[in-house]
C-alpha cells in the first residue's frame, strides 16, 4: 500500500509538474447518448397535397416534370434510399413487373415493391428520357444525392411544405410510418426497407404510438374491462 501511495503522490506530482490538472474532468463531460433521434417524417395529407402538386406540373409533359413525378412515385411509393433512387439502371422498371430488384447497403439485394402509378409515371419519363445506362440521368452519370436533395426541396414548395422539413429520405421515412400505420408486419417492413437488423425497423414504432395504443386498447384482454 505504501509503494502504490508512493506512486500516486509522484504521478499526480508529476502532472502538477507538467501544468496539468491532477483531477479527472471527465465526469463533467456530456456522454454519447444510446437512444435513437426519432425520424422525421409528413403526414398522409402533407403528401397527397406534394403529390398533387407534381402531378399538376407533370401534366404539362415537359420532360424533367415527368422526371420528377417518376422520382417521387419511387421515393414514396417503394421507399428506396436516395442513393438507391438515383442508381438504378434504366431498365429497373419493366412493364407487368410488381417489383424492383434493387442492390443496397453492404452490395446486398432485395426486392422493393413497384405500384401501377409508378410504373406509368417511370414509362412516361422514359418515353421522353435521354439516351443512356441510367433511368435518371445526370451530367456525366446518373443524376446525384445533392441534386435529388435539391429537386425534392424544390418540390415541397411548390405544395405549400416548408423545404426545410422534406428530403429524399424523409419521404422514406414517410413511406415506412404510413405502411406500419395501416398494418403493415414490422418484419416485412423491414424487409421492404432493407435493414439488416430489426432494431433499426423498431424506431417506427415510436413514431406510430397513436396506432400502438390503439391496437392495445383494441386486442389486449384488460382493456374490455
Amino acid at each position: 500500500m505504501a509503494r502504490r501511495a508512493a506512486a500516486l503522490r509522484r504521478f499526480y506530482g508529476f502532472l502538477h509538474d507538467e501544468g496539468l490538472r491532477a483531477d479527472d474532468p471527465s465526469p463533467a463531460l456530456p456522454r454519447p447518448t444510446l437512444e435513437r433521434p426519432l425520424p422525421k417524417i409528413l403526414d398522409p395529407h402533407e403528401v397527397e397535397a406534394m403529390f398533387a402538386a407534381v402531378e399538376e406540373r407533370a401534366a404539362s409533359k415537359r420532360p424533367l416534370a415527368l422526371r420528377d413525378l417518376a422520382l417521387i412515385e419511387l421515393l414514396y411509393g417503394s421507399g428506396l434510399r436516395a442513393t438507391e433512387l438515383v442508381s438504378l439502371p434504366r431498365r429497373a422498371v419493366r412493364p407487368g413487373q410488381p417489383f424492383l430488384m434493387i442492390r443496397g447497403k453492404g452490395d446486398k439485394e432485395r426486392l422493393a415493391p413497384i405500384s401501377g402509378r409508378a410504373e406509368a409515371a417511370v414509362g412516361a419519363w422514359v418515353a421522353v428520357a435521354p439516351a443512356g445506362p441510367w433511368l435518371f440521368p445526370g451530367g456525366k452519370a446518373h443524376l446525384s444525392r445533392v441534386r435529388l436533395y435539391q429537386i425534392v426541396r424544390a418540390l415541397a414548395g411548390l405544395a405549400g411544405i416548408a423545404p426545410e422539413r422534406v428530403s429524399p429520405h424523409v419521404l422514406r421515412h414517410a413511406f415506412a410510418t404510413h405502411l406500419l400505420a395501416g398494418g403493415a408486419d414490422l418484419r416485412v417492413l423491414q424487409s421492404l426497407l432493407g435493414h439488416a437488423d430489426i432494431a433499426t425497423t423498431q424506431i417506427y414504432t415510436h413514431v406510430d404510438s397513436a396506432r400502438l395504443v390503439e391496437l392495445v386498447n383494441a386486442r389486449h384482454p384488460l382493456a374490455r374491462h
